[in-house]
């Protein structure tokens, strides 16, 4: 599976109008025996009929033509995500995490954010489970050209299809009870087939 994904990945990267930062590396800096690993390459597009690869729902924000890049890695150890934007919105912060839903034509088709956990509250903003150790968040700052990227590890493995895709957001990831969690509005969306 590891070695078609990233194929799949490599091929994506050759495509016309698909980014071209792909890395088909099998590797991934977490320690352990490495078990899984996915790249995605996707340019971001309209959500009305775009097939949902990745779509911008606000393209102020996100533009049209703009490109993210996701990778996976597994190891028997945990999971490490890495998230790369470019061409978006220059200088400017944004949250992003892994949700349960693939992308879809409204904002919300992604879903609540994935849980190791899951809080038996909804919707989920107590810092006991709405945190950086029981989620994935990919929070990053973009440069000058609109181009940035995070990386996180955590110490478990995505329950196989209870995570579809990640969600950027329109700003950092709030921790006060409360509000814990929680990043504004839904700005854009990448399917992500993780293992």
């Amino acid at each position: 599976m590891a070695f078609m994904t990233t194929v799949l990945a490599a091929s994506l990267a050759l495509t016309p109008g698909l980014s071209t930062l792909s890395t088909t590396d099998s590797t991934g800096p977490i320690d352990g025996t490495q078990t899984g690993a996915v790249t995605v390459v996707e340019t971001f597009r309209a959500a009305a009929g775009a097939g949902y690869g990745a779509v911008t729902y606000d393209p102020g924000s996100v533009p049209l033509g703009s490109h993210v890049t996701v990778r996976e890695r597994t190891s028997d150890r945990g999971t490490w995500f890495e998230l790369r934007l470019v061409g978006v919105q220059a200088n400017r912060t944004f949250g992003a995490h892994v949700h349960q839903q693939p992308c879809g034509d409204s904002a919300t088709s992604g879903g609540g954010h994935y849980q190791n956990v899951k809080d038996p509250v909804l919707p989920s903003v107590d810092p006991a489970y709405a945190n950086a150790r029981n989620e994935a968040w990919l929070d990053l700052t973009t440069d000058a050209h609109g181009n940035g990227r995070s990386e996180t590890s955590v110490r478990w493995r995505v329950r196989a299809g209870e995570a579809r895709s990640i969600v950027v957001h329109e700003h950092a990831t709030d921790t006060r009870p409360g509000h814990a969690g929680t990043a504004g509005g839904r700005l854009a969306c990448v399917s992500v087939p993780f293992v």
